[in-house]
């Protein structure tokens, strides 16, 4: 059993590494001086600057296939580089991605959506969730009803990562209630914000937040159904799927530069004549941290290699998710816990942290539909303990 990179992850992660360290990293300080004053830590332009830079340097579109441009990078690859962006607290990503339910458009759909939104000339989102349909996904009430050779969408969405800057959504809508949601009865449209929807920002405890989509009597045409129709819903849990590796990969990234900090602090700052790490309380909040982020990284990293394996990944990726983000969790709220006061200002990105990394244990599915699915999958047969080792 080999755990070991081989020598081109190595070398990708480290050119990362490298352009986060010398273009990125720099822009620390600016960024929270910015957020303090409650505005972004970068602008649009800037973000588009640094990366067109990334590109310049070889990154760009790291789950995007090769043929659209893009570095196609397997998932284990894909979780080493979003660890590294998040050890910055920077709000960056590498750009030339799209959202991957995007590559079941049609030729005439690619040219005018996916195309444009790897080239970062467009921005997307996807509309999912409504105030009444969080986690129970199949409760969606946004209705598309046929009108001639259009559908006219009503209902509402909300929680919408994106939505108050996005050009388009992805918007899954009811087209047959008697099928019901997960029999046929959600397609998912591709809806211009020219077309008549409104966005209105909803204010979160974390830095930038999500929007609130309304749409009344929006007309669509057919040719913007995704897929087909009746498909909407599966479109939509094929989406959601796809992040639920990468999010806890960030979340080591956090950790692991949050324990740094907590470690450089334990062993220069003084108490009573010594290092506070020489406290047991402190040595022992620091072992915590260390065993819990390195049972994560396990985990995680196991996710994205069934990934690459072909397997069918819902069950790791499900324990990957819910490792990660309530790991990310207590290990920022050691760390702050650490630095006592200073921790808790602006003055330091930890606090910052702490805001982040909440959302980890809610979005894409909550820790409590994580614990669902793996007991459901056990509890029904659908996989077996230790099941990929035999």
């Amino acid at each position: 059993m080999d755990f070991a990179l081989t020598d081109e992850q190595r070398a990708i992660r480290d050119t990362a590494r490298e352009f986060l360290r010398n273009e990125v990293m720099p822009l620390e300080a600016e960024a929270l001086r910015r957020e303090r004053a409650h505005r972004p830590g970068l602008e649009p332009d800037e973000l588009r600057e640094l990366q067109l830079r990334a590109k310049a340097f070889g990154f760009w579109g790291l789950s995007t296939p090769e043929r659209y441009g893009g570095m196609e990078l397997p998932a284990v690859t894909q979780s080493l580089l979003a660890t590294e962006l998040g050890r910055t607290w920077v709000q960056f990503d590498f750009g030339g991605e799209a959202d991957n339910i995007l590559y079941l458009a049609d030729e005439r759909q690619q040219q005018e959506y996916l195309l444009p939104t790897i080239a970062g000339d467009r921005r997307s989102c996807f509309a999912i969730t409504e105030p009444g349909a969080g986690s129970d996904a199949a409760n969606i009430r946004l209705t598309a009803r046929r009108d001639g050779t259009d559908w006219v969408l009503d209902g509402e969405k909300t929680f919408i990562t994106g939505g108050d800057h996005a050009d388009f959504a992805i918007v899954i809508a009811v087209t047959d209630r008697d099928k019901g949601v997960r029999g046929g009865g959600t397609t998912a449209f591709l809806v211009d914000r020219e077309m008549g929807w409104r966005s209105e920002p909803i204010p979160t405890m974390g830095e930038g937040g999500p929007a609130a989509l309304v749409f009344q009597g929006v007309r669509v045409p057919e040719r913007n159904v995704l897929g087909e129709v009746g498909q909407g819903f599966q479109l939509g849990m094929q989406w959601i799927g796809r992040g639920r590796f990468l999010i806890p990969s960030r979340g080591l990234g956090i950790a692991e530069r949050a324990l740094q900090m907590a470690v450089d602090h334990a062993t220069t700052r003084t108490t009573f004549g010594r290092p506070i790490g020489d406290n047991q309380a402190i040595a022992w909040m620091i072992a915590d941290s260390e065993l819990e982020l390195e049972a994560s990284r396990w985990l995680v990293l196991r996710a994205a290699w069934g990934i690459d394996q072909g397997e069918d990944a819902r069950h790791p990726s499900s324990m990957a998710k819910l490792s990660g983000a309530t790991m990310a969790n207590r290990v920022v709220d050691r760390v702050m816990q650490i630095h006592g006061g200073m921790g808790y200002t602006r003055e330091l990105p930890i606090e910052r942290w702490y805001r982040q990394v909440r959302l980890f244990r809610i979005y894409e599915g909550t820790d409590e539909m994580q614990r669902l699915i793996l007991s459901r999958d056990l509890l029904r047969g659908y996989t077996r303990i230790g099941q990929w080792l035999r």
